[in-house]
C-alpha cells in the first residue's frame, strides 16, 4: 500500500505542479505523487540556459489562476518563472510528493482492478507503483535533444556549433562573432540578449516568422493593480489579455492580408532604416504557424541600432570558417547557434499497456482535449498553440476535479472515452504548419471533426466545455 496513490502525475513542470496545487485545493482527499525524470522542478524554465530565455505568453495567462503574478513585467525570464513555480509548490505543501530523477519507462492498465501499474527507473534500480488515475504533464518535446537538420559540411566548421537546449554553462561569446540559424522564439530570444556582448550577430533564415512587439509593462496591468485588490486585479488582466489573444487570432484568421499588411508595417516601424521585406514578411498567413513575441521590440531595436543583423537565405553547406549561401555568399562565424526547433515527443516517451495489449497513442482522437479514446483513467495535459500553455492545463485540473467529485459521488471507480461514430472525420491534433509539427505528426493522437472530439483552441469555448457542461455525456463510459 505505501506504493499506491488515488494518482500518479508524470511530470513537475508547469502542468504538473498546477495540476497538483489544484488538487490539494479542490480534492484534498485524493493522495498523489509525482515523478520527474530531472533532478528540479520547472521542465522547460530548469531545462533551457540560453542567454535571456523568456516566456513569450504573458504571465498573467501563462501564471496560475489561483496565483497571482505580482512582477510588473509581463513577459518574465526563466528565473522569474521558476521562483513563481516553486512559490506555489510550497505555498500548498506540493514538493514534498515529487521523487525526482525517477524515469517512467511503462504504465499498465487492469480494467479488472482499474488500476494503473507504473515501472519507474531510480539510479538504476526498476520499482513499480500503482494509481487509480494518471495524470500526463510531460509536454510534447523530446528533453534528451533537440532538431539539427542535416546540413552538409557539418564537420568541416572549426568553431563551436551550439543546439539551445544544450547550452554550455560557461560559453565565452563576448566579442565573438556569431550566426543564429532560425527565426522562431528561441532565436528572437537569444539575438538581443547576445547582441549586447558580441561582436557580430546574426539571425540567418530560410524562410521568415512574424514578429510582434508587445510593451512589457502593461499600463492597464499597472493601473487596476494600484487602485484593486490583488486576486481580483489578477483576474480582470487575465481575462482581458485572454480576450486580446482570442480577438487577435481570430482577426489573423477572417482577415489574414490586412493582418499580414499591419504586422510587417508594424515591423518597418520598428525597425527604422532596415528594410522590413523580406526579412519580416512570410509567406503564409499569421497564425499558419506560431507568432513570435519580442518584448518592448528588443529584438527590432537591436537591428535598428545596427547591433544585429538579419539574412534570409538558404545554406549550401558549413565551411571552414562558417556558412556559405545559395547565393555563393558566405557568413564568417565563431559560433553557430542552431535555433532549428525541437524533436517532439509524446507521453514523455513511455510505453503504454492496457489490459496486456500495446496502445499506440497516435491511432486514438482526443476526447475534450485532455483524453484519449479508448485509454482509461488517464488524463493528459497540453496546452494551447495559440496562446498561453497554462490556460488550457488550468481548465484540464478545473474538469478533473469536477470529474473526480461525480465519480465519487456515483461510485464509478473508472472513466473511458469511446468513439461510436464511424464516419467522423480525422485530422492531427496540433494544427500549425510548422516544421518541427509536421516532422512528428505522425507520432501524436489526432482530432475528430465534432465535439467532443475536435479541438478548438479557444479558451471561451473551453471554459464552457470543461467548468460548465455537465461531465456525464454519451461519449463517456464509466464504470
Amino acid at each position: 500500500m505505501e506504493k499506491f496513490t488515488d494518482i500518479i502525475i508524470i511530470g513537475a513542470g508547469l502542468s504538473g505542479i498546477g495540476a497538483a496545487c489544484h488538487l490539494e485545493r479542490k480534492n484534498p482527499e485524493k493522495s498523489y505523487r509525482i515523478f520527474e525524470t530531472r533532478k528540479e522542478i520547472g521542465g522547460t524554465w530548469s531545462l533551457f540556459k540560453y542567454p535571456g530565455i523568456r516566456s513569450d505568453s504573458d504571465m498573467y495567462t501563462f501564471g496560475f489562476s489561483f496565483k497571482t503574478w505580482d512582477n510588473p513585467k509581463s513577459f518574465a525570464d526563466a528565473p522569474s518563472i521558476l521562483s513563481y513555480l516553486k512559490e506555489a509548490a510550497e505555498e500548498y505543501n506540493v514538493l514534498e510528493k515529487i521523487q525526482y530523477q525517477t524515469q517512467v519507462t511503462d504504465v499498465s492498465f487492469n480494467s479488472d482492478e482499474n488500476q494503473w501499474t507504473v515501472s519507474t527507473l531510480y539510479n538504476g534500480k526498476a520499482t513499480k507503483y500503482y494509481s487509480n488515475f494518471l495524470f500526463s504533464c510531460t509536454g510534447y518535446y523530446n528533453y534528451k535533444k533537440g532538431f539539427t537538420p542535416d546540413f552538409k559540411g557539418l564537420n568541416d566548421f572549426k568553431g563551436k556549433i551550439i543546439h539551445p537546449q544544450h547550452w554550455p554553462e560557461k560559453l565565452d561569446y563576448k566579442n565573438k562573432k556569431v550566426v543564429v540559424i532560425g527565426s522562431g522564439a528561441t532565436a528572437v530570444t537569444i539575438i538581443p540578449k547576445m547582441a549586447e556582448h558580441t561582436a557580430e550577430i546574426t539571425m540567418l533564415q530560410r524562410s521568415p516568422t512574424y514578429v510582434g512587439a508587445f510593451p512589457n509593462n502593461d499600463k492597464t496591468a499597472r493601473f487596476l493593480k494600484k487602485y484593486l485588490p490583488k486576486y481580483l486585479a489578477h483576474n480582470l488582466i487575465r481575462f482581458k489579455n485572454i480576450f486580446v489573444q482570442i480577438l487577435f487570432f481570430q482577426a489573423c484568421k477572417i482577415w489574414p492580408k490586412k493582418m499580414k499588411k499591419w504586422l510587417v508595417n508594424g515591423a518597418q516601424k520598428q525597425l527604422g532604416d532596415f528594410s522590413a521585406k523580406p526579412h519580416f514578411e512570410p509567406s503564409y498567413n499569421p497564425w499558419d504557424q506560431r507568432f513570435c513575441v519580442a518584448p518592448d521590440g528588443d529584438l527590432f531595436r537591436c537591428i535598428r541600432n545596427g547591433k544585429a543583423n538579419v539574412i534570409t537565405n538558404e545554406i549550401e553547406c558549413f565551411t571552414k570558417n562558417g556558412i556559405r549561401l545559395k547565393n555563393n555568399s558566405e557568413l564568417h562565424a565563431d559560433i553557430i547557434i542552431t535555433a532549428t526547433g525541437l524533436e517532439l515527443l509524446a507521453f514523455g516517451g513511455a510505453n503504454i499497456i492496457v489490459n496486456g495489449k500495446k496502445y499506440n497513442p497516435s491511432n486514438a482522437v482526443t476526447y475534450k482535449g485532455l483524453m484519449l479514446s479508448d485509454l482509461p483513467n488517464c488524463i493528459f495535459f497540453a496546452g494551447y498553440t495559440n496562446a498561453s500553455w497554462t490556460l488550457k492545463s488550468d481548465l484540464t485540473s478545473e474538469y478533473s476535479s469536477r470529474l473526480f467529485k461525480f465519480m465519487d459521488k456515483n461510485y464509478f471507480k473508472s472513466f473511458v472515452p469511446l468513439i461510436k461514430k464511424n464516419k467522423m472525420n480525422i485530422s492531427p491534433l496540433l494544427n500549425l504548419n510548422s516544421s518541427y509539427i509536421h516532422r512528428s505528426s505522425h507520432l501524436f493522437p489526432k482530432q475528430g471533426s465534432e465535439l467532443p472530439w475536435k479541438l478548438y483552441q479557444n479558451y471561451f469555448l473551453d471554459y464552457i466545455m470543461l467548468r460548465v457542461n455537465k461531465i456525464n455525456d454519451d461519449s463517456l463510459k464509466f464504470n
